[in-house]
């Protein structure tokens, strides 16, 4: 009786540890989430996917260069894509905006030459705030 017990007993432990809100995986030295809401961070640049249209969050991410104080800013749209580059506290900052569907939108931030997830997550956070702003 104990046999079955402990042989019912170690799918179901093993269900609850590989089990969580987001799945982690590492790919080529970068972590990647994936889920609903979350970022991915690959190769130097952190990218999510936002709930509105390609040019609400084209106009945060506007706001966000000029709220951040961006100097040397090179904007470049087309219908369905955008990429801002500027320089944010001497950084060489990348934002590319991609239009997904009516509703979604990929944008994705490279701060630096390598990249650096700390400042490309504050970036994604005020464009954030601006979206809710309109």
């Amino acid at each position: 009786m104990k046999k079955n017990n402990i042989r019912l007993l170690i799918p179901i432990f093993t269900l609850f540890l590989f089990s969580g809100c987001v799945p982690l995986a590492v790919v080529g030295g970068a972590a990647i989430s994936a889920g609903t809401g979350t970022y991915f961070y690959i190769d130097g640049e952190l990218k999510t996917d936002y709930h509105a249209p390609f040019d609400k969050v084209w106009s945060a991410c506007e706001k966000t260069v000029a709220d951040m104080r961006g100097i040397e800013v090179a904007p470049s749209r087309e219908i369905a894509q955008g990429k801002i580059t500027t320089l944010i506290n001497n950084e060489k900052v990348k934002i590319d905006a991609k239009y997904k569907s009516k509703d979604y939108t990929t944008v994705s931030v490279r701060v630096g030459l390598m990249g650096n997830k700390l400042s490309s997550q504050l970036l994604h956070d005020k464009i954030a705030e601006n979206l809710a702003k309109n």
